[in-house]
C-alpha cells in the first residue's frame, strides 16, 4: 500500500523566480507538501521549461529579467490552460487587473505564507481537474455554507437565508470560483450583463448584504474576501489570526 503511494506521480510547478531569498524557502516548502518545484530565474527560461517539460502549475513572478511576467503569462496561455498564479511584490491596479485578464488564475502577493500559496495551489488544480463539477451538482457547498441551486435555496449552519435573485446570482459565481480573484467587472457583466450602465456600487452593495447573511463576523468576513482595486474572491482558507 505505501510502496504504491511511494511512486505517485509529484505535482509538478514551474517556478519563474528571480529573487534567491525566496527560490529557497519556496523550493522546500513546495518540496515538503508533496510538489516538485523546477526553478526559471528569467522569462526566456521560463517559456523554454516550459515547452519542454510538462507542468501542472506555474508560480510567476511579474518583475523578471529579460523578458516580463506579463509576456509569459500571455505566451504560456495562448498555448496552454495550464494554471498560472501570479506571485509578485507588486501591488498596483493595473497590474492585477492586466494580469488576469490576459489569462492568470491567481495571485499571491509578496511576502506570502506558505500555507496559503499551498492552498492557492490545490484550489486552482482542482478547477482545472474537474472544471464541470459544479454545474454537474445541484448542491454548492463550502463549510457550513450550501447553495441548492434548482431549488434556489440557500442555508447556513442548515438554517435557511433569503436571497434576492442578484444575491443567489453573485454568490453561486463565487463558490463556483473558490480561491479565484473574480474581477469587478466580471461579476457585474455575468451577473447583471455586458448591458449594464448603473454605478459599480451596486456590487459593493449586495456584497455587503452577502456578508451581512453568510458571515460570522460581517465586519471582518472570511468567505467573501475583497481584493483591493481587482473585485472579490471566495476564500478557500480560514485567514490566520
Amino acid at each position: 500500500m505505501s510502496k504504491s503511494k511511494s511512486h505517485e506521480r509529484r505535482t509538478r510547478v514551474l517556478v519563474v523566480e528571480d529573487e534567491e531569498s525566496f527560490i529557497e524557502a519556496l523550493t522546500i516548502g513546495l518540496d515538503r507538501e508533496g510538489f516538485d518545484a523546477t526553478i526559471a530565474r528569467d522569462g526566456q527560461e521560463a517559456l523554454a521549461m516550459f515547452e519542454e517539460g510538462r507542468f501542472d502549475v506555474i508560480l510567476l513572478d511579474l518583475m523578471l529579467p529579460k523578458l516580463s511576467g506579463l509576456d509569459v503569462c500571455r505566451s504560456v496561455r495562448a498555448a496552454s490552460d495550464v494554471p498560472i498564479i501570479i506571485v509578485s511584490a507588486k501591488g498596483e491596479e493595473v497590474d492585477m487587473v492586466l494580469m488576469l485578464e490576459v489569462g492568470a488564475d491567481d495571485y499571491v502577493t509578496k511576502p506570502y505564507r506558505l500555507r496559503e500559496l499551498v492552498a492557492r495551489i490545490r484550489a486552482v488544480l482542482r478547477r482545472r481537474e474537474s472544471p464541470a463539477a459544479y454545474e454537474e451538482s445541484d448542491v454548492l457547498a463550502f463549510g457550513s455554507l450550501r447553495m441548492e441551486l434548482d431549488a434556489r435555496r440557500c442555508f447556513v449552519n442548515d438554517v435557511e437565508v433569503k436571497l434576492r435573485k442578484k444575491e443567489f446570482a453573485l454568490l453561486r459565481l463565487l463558490l463556483e470560483n473558490p480561491g479565484r480573484v473574480l474581477t469587478r467587472d466580471v461579476l457585474i457583466d455575468r451577473v447583471w450583463g455586458s448591458d449594464y450602465v448603473g454605478d459599480t456600487k451596486t456590487l459593493d452593495v449586495h456584497i455587503k448584504r452577502l456578508r451581512s447573511l453568510i458571515e460570522e463576523d460581517p465586519k471582518k468576513p472570511e468567505l467573501i474576501s475583497t481584493v483591493r482595486g481587482v473585485g472579490y474572491r471566495f476564500e478557500v482558507t480560514k485567514p490566520s489570526a
